[in-house]
């Protein structure tokens, strides 16, 4: 994907004749026809070329980028559930950390292979990508508000030859695909194991696996039924609808996963109640931008002041309102037992305590223990019926959800689980040469974002590429 990429971005310049030529031309990027009272929208601003920008800046404020974008990477790339499980995946705490500073070098690639290429397409398409008028982008793209969500798709077809396009396309759904699929295992997951069990304790392991393949089939349907509603509020602008969707719901979750990672008073009610807060304020923001609609550029904003507040900001306020109200309920309730803060506080991380929860508690499970050359198996039996005694549509049903039975071989399922007392630790431990090659490419991919953070914020900066 990452060589596909840098061949568009490479033939997109060399299409315009060099990056010095990029400021020029887009600026001068205007579609044709414009309506009278759409002018101003049609024109490139002027701050195109600026990434952090002024403090009022209705596209990206700079002081509301660091203080508010950063609650929802926090939540995204430390407590989403389907980046933990890649990093929980990870051979040691040396591979995991590697891989997150692998990931934030390859984040650096999207604005030398995506958007820059994105705006050599308004140059190459203006018509088509920049369309103000509604017939104009009916026709274009099927979305009367803007078609710039289509510049890349646009400028891979134009400019790549027949073999690269379907290559390019196949891949870009394949990375789709990819993280649909996360998404969705990981939400099956969530409710498989975390809310299910509270209706159904005793659930069986062909009732959490045929529970988990509908929530997913549910979902899925939930997805296809908010597109119209995506449609209808992203004004064409489909990666700021996600960041603001985002900032009404991550900045909760990381107020309390900080909290419970530094400071140790935080407890469960502080938690649940600050979530239940933040939650409902985030809801309430969302409901209000479906009933008050962002208008177009050239109209007055009548919005009230909480919806038409920027996304980052609000992100601010409601990151501040969780932080406040976690941190006050856990003060005046009970304070977490010692135990539960083992190895799960930045303070206690290398606490090599036995945690009471930990040890295997074989009163009330139903399991057969035998010994078998002097090795420990506990089993747990799950019944199963003859398959040869089921119905068709008994038996199509357990297929399709991929349930096995294995009475054909004399007995049930055989689930083993490891001795009382002997559940592994992994350590956290590094070798000093792990760790230093690690703090090494975290301070280098810090210098370099920092860097291109200030100079792509300079006014001007373009001008360096001018022949």
């Amino acid at each position: 994907m990452i060589i596909g990429s840098g061949t568009v971005a490479i033939k997109a310049l060399i299409e315009i004749g060099g990056f010095g030529n990029l400021f020029e031309k887009y600026m001068a990027a205007i579609p044709n026809p414009i309506p009278a009272n759409l002018t101003q929208c049609a024109m490139p601003k002027e701050d195109s070329f600026l990434m952090l920008r002024s403090l009022s800046d209705p596209d990206m404020p700079w002081l509301g980028f660091i203080l508010g974008q950063t609650p929802a990477s926090i939540w995204y790339w430390c407590a989403d559930q389907m980046m933990v499980q890649r990093l929980l995946a990870a051979k040691s705490l040396s591979h995991a950390q590697g891989g997150a500073l692998f990931a934030g070098y390859l984040k650096i690639l999207p604005l030398f292979l995506i958007v820059i290429p994105g705006m050599i397409s308004r140059i190459l398409y203006v018509d088509q990508v920049a369309c103000v008028d509604e017939v104009q982008c009916m026709n274009y793209c099927g979305n009367k508000y803007s078609c710039t969500n289509t510049a890349y798709p646009r400028l891979v077809l134009g400019l790549m030859p027949s073999p690269l396009k379907g290559l390019i396309m196949s891949v870009m759904l394949a990375a789709l695909m990819s993280d649909l699929s996360s998404i969705f295992n990981s939400s099956s997951t969530l409710f498989t194991c975390d809310i299910w069990p509270r209706f159904r304790k005793n659930a069986t392991v062909m009732e959490l696996m045929i529970v988990g393949r509908a929530f997913v089939i549910v979902m899925i349907a939930v997805s296809i039924a908010w597109i119209p509603v995506i449609q209808e509020m992203q004004n064409g602008q489909l990666y700021l609808y996600i960041q603001d969707v985002g900032s009404n719901l991550a900045p909760p979750i990381a107020a309390v996963y900080i909290l419970a990672v530094i400071f140790k008073r935080i407890n469960e009610p502080g938690a649940f109640w600050s979530l239940m807060v933040g939650l409902l304020i985030g809801i309430t923001r969302l409901v209000l931008n479906l009933i008050y609609l962002k208008p177009e550029c050239v109209e007055g904003d009548t919005r009230p002041t909480f919806v038409k507040l920027h996304y980052m900001y609000f992100a601010i306020f409601l990151f501040w309102i969780t932080v406040i109200i976690c941190t006050v309920v856990s003060l005046f309730t009970e304070p977490p037992k010692d135990y539960l803060l083992i190895r799960t506080t930045y303070w206690t991380r290398h606490s090599v305590e036995e945690r009471i929860d930990e040890k295997v508690d074989m009163i009330g499970i139903e399991a057969k223990t035998t010994v078998t050359n002097g090795s420990y198996i506990d089993t747990e039996m799950i019944d199963s019926k003859d398959e040869s005694k089921q119905s068709i549509i008994h038996q199509f049903v357990t297929w399709f959800c991929g349930v096995t039975t294995n009475d054909q071989k004399g007995g049930g399922e055989v689930i083993q689980h490891q001795p009382p007392g002997e559940t592994n630790i992994y350590t956290i431990e590094q070798n000093k040469k792990a760790r230093v090659c690690l703090l090494v490419c975290l301070t280098l991919v810090i210098c370099v974002a920092i860097t291109i953070f200030v100079i792509l914020s300079i006014p001007g900066w373009w001008h360096i590429f001018d022949h």
